[in-house]
């Protein structure tokens, strides 16, 4: 099992199933994306490029995908909060996740590293 394996398998339930699902998805849009642990959090690469992450909200309790490049996509659901260049998207666990946005988002990050 892989270190950053243990990050999951350490969540508690409802957030644990959701940050999976989470992995799955951004796994799944592309063969170039990598998952790594880095600053104990699990870290997506996009072509060796920090792309995404997973983390829990301090606040809210909820699970959420960080956007390294975040400043530079325009989305509603996207939160900026106190944070110059990444922007997040929480979600909560008890709930579907909004694939079609997801996606969608990831998408259009992918598109800003390829002309980057």
């Amino acid at each position: 099992m892989k270190e950053v394996d243990n990050f999951y398998l350490k969540q508690e339930e409802p957030n644990r199933s959701c940050l999976m699902a989470l992995r799955e998805i951004i796994l799944s849009q592309d063969k170039n994306i990598t998952h790594v642990l880095k600053y104990g959090m699990p870290f997506f690469c996009y072509k060796g490029k920090m792309f995404c992450y997973l983390w829990i909200h301090k606040k809210y309790q909820q699970p959420y995908l960080g956007i390294v490049e975040g400043k530079s996509i325009e989305h509603p659901d996207l939160i900026i909060e106190k944070r110059s260049r990444m922007k997040i998207m929480l979600f909560d666990p008890t709930k579907d996740l909004p694939l079609e946005t997801i996606e969608m988002i990831l998408t259009t990050l992918m598109k800003l590293y390829k002309v980057v």
